[in-house]
């Protein structure tokens, strides 16, 4: 995974999984191996799937021409509420574009390092192909 600030301001950790290094044929079956890690998490809650590309195509809205498919899952660690400032930054999301021949999985960086590592560990989980 790499590490960067989008816009200079966001960080955020993203990887590329070309598809011959996974067994995920899709971006239906990497947001369905993602949804079987945030169930098996007892400490984190599924939300929703997100369909950003059919929501920016169905408003005539700008899709990058090399992105065929993009979704985001959406879900929560919430294992603390020190304050309502918090909720600014939940729930967190794993967003999965199909780019040709290779997936591009892209997250925020969380305010808790537990929870980043989880996260990255999900997404390098999927690279499992020799």
């Amino acid at each position: 995974m790499r590490q960067s600030l989008l816009m200079e301001k966001y960080p955020v950790f993203d990887m590329t999984l070309p598809k011959a290094e996974t067994s995920c044929a899709s971006v239906d079956e990497i947001i369905a191996k993602l949804r079987e890690k945030i169930d098996a998490h007892p400490k984190v809650a599924y939300i929703a799937t997100f369909d950003h590309y059919t929501h920016t195509k169905s408003i005539d809205g700008t899709v990058a021409e090399n992105i065929s498919d993009a979704k985001n899952i959406v879900f929560c660690f919430g294992v603390a509420l020190p304050n309502p400032h918090v909720l600014a930054v939940r729930p967190r999301a794993i967003g999965v574009a199909d780019m040709g021949d290779s997936f591009h999985l892209t997250f925020l960086e969380p305010p808790m390092e537990v929870a980043t590592k989880e996260m990255e560990a999900w997404c390098k989980a999927l690279a499992d192909k020799a």
